[in-house]
């Protein structure tokens, strides 16, 4: 086999693979209509710490163990650390053994998600619906009753207790 047919053997087998992912990226859609807030680069940049902006703005990851947010688990909701839209209900949080804050479900219609190809197999992405804001991603090896484990920065969210 010459090296255009390896590759193009690659190519059709990696596709085949990813298949059912493509096919469902972005089948996480709501109808929850969400006002979006719109701000420049500096405007973010006075807003956030500087470890805020580089999660929340370039979609960076914080270290694992480090959140307190990591353990804390009274009631309350976890809002976007960018624009205070609640995201995930204190009552979905579970301890994952990852380091991150997780949760098994967003609260509906908050998050949005996208593909991401940045650890070369594509993974789902998710963002802050209001300000687009990154707040981690999405795996299939939760807890029921979704069997999702949405892996959040801790440093993209604001715990408000309950009361």
């Amino acid at each position: 086999m010459n090296r255009r047919g390896f590759l193009r053997t690659a190519v059709a087998a990696g596709l085949l693979l990813a298949a059912p992912r493509l096919l469902t990226a972005g089948s996480e859609r709501s109808e929850v209509m969400v006002e979006k807030i719109h701000k420049s680069d500096a405007e973010w940049r006075t807003l956030l710490t500087p470890e805020q902006y580089d999660v929340l703005r370039n979609e960076g990851t914080e270290r694992a163990f480090t959140s307190e947010l990591n353990k804390e688990y009274r009631k309350g909701v976890y809002h976007c650390a960018g624009c205070d839209y609640p995201l995930f209900s204190a009552d979905t949080k579970f301890d994952s053994g990852t380091g991150w804050p997780s949760f098994y479900a967003p609260i509906e219609g908050h998050v949005e998600t996208k593909r991401d190809f940045k650890m070369i197999l594509p993974r789902t992405e998710y963002h802050c619906a209001r300000c687009g804001g990154h707040q981690g991603h999405v795996f299939n090896d939760g807890p029921e009753p979704t069997g999702q484990r949405w892996c959040n920065n801790g440093v993209a969210l604001k715990f408000v207790p309950a009361g």
